[in-house]
């Protein structure tokens, strides 16, 4: 993974270093027994933004789709914590677009604070419905023109990556 940033620069992620975003209003059942946001509740946001954009900017419909995206990797820095009934800032950006890969960077902030909470990686690699094997030809093209507007610089986009 060579490039990836040390949780010390992720902690210092702003809204601006993002390119797609998400509110997401709370829930009491999203907290925990420590009167917080329970960990498992930020990979369901980071899950639920990528394919809120893949849907509404990639014209994704994921159950008939011939290809999808089949997440092979999801890692979550936590920084501090958020609540019921803040309103969490959901923010997307890709790191790296492979052949048929794509490594998102997710972030959580809370609406009226600076910091961020939590910050996400999350990969996909883009498969063939019928075998679940990634895509000879790379995926669909209309589909990576989408993903590169969320590119943070052109060094992410590798259009001859391994996967």
């Amino acid at each position: 993974m060579g490039n990836k940033a040390s949780p010390a620069e992720l902690k210092t992620r702003k809204r601006e270093d993002y390119r797609f975003f998400l509110d997401y209003r709370t829930r009491w059942n999203d907290n925990d027994m420590y009167d917080h946001m329970n960990n498992s509740v930020y990979n369901f946001l980071f899950d639920s933004i990528i394919n809120a954009y893949l849907i509404e900017n990639c014209g994704l419909h994921p159950p008939t789709a011939p290809q999808f995206g089949m997440c092979v990797h999801t890692h979550t820095d936590y920084f501090s914590s958020i609540a019921y009934p803040a309103v969490a800032e959901l923010a997307l950006r890709v790191n790296k677009l492979g052949k048929s890969s794509v490594t998102y960077e997710t972030a959580l902030f809370e609406k009226g604070k600076e910091e961020v909470k939590a910050v996400g990686e999350f990969i996909q690699v883009y498969v063939d419905r019928d075998t679940n094997r990634p895509l000879k030809d790379g995926m669909a093209s209309t589909l990576r023109e989408k993903l590169q507007e969320l590119a943070v610089d052109n060094d992410a986009i590798k259009a001859k990556a391994k996967l």
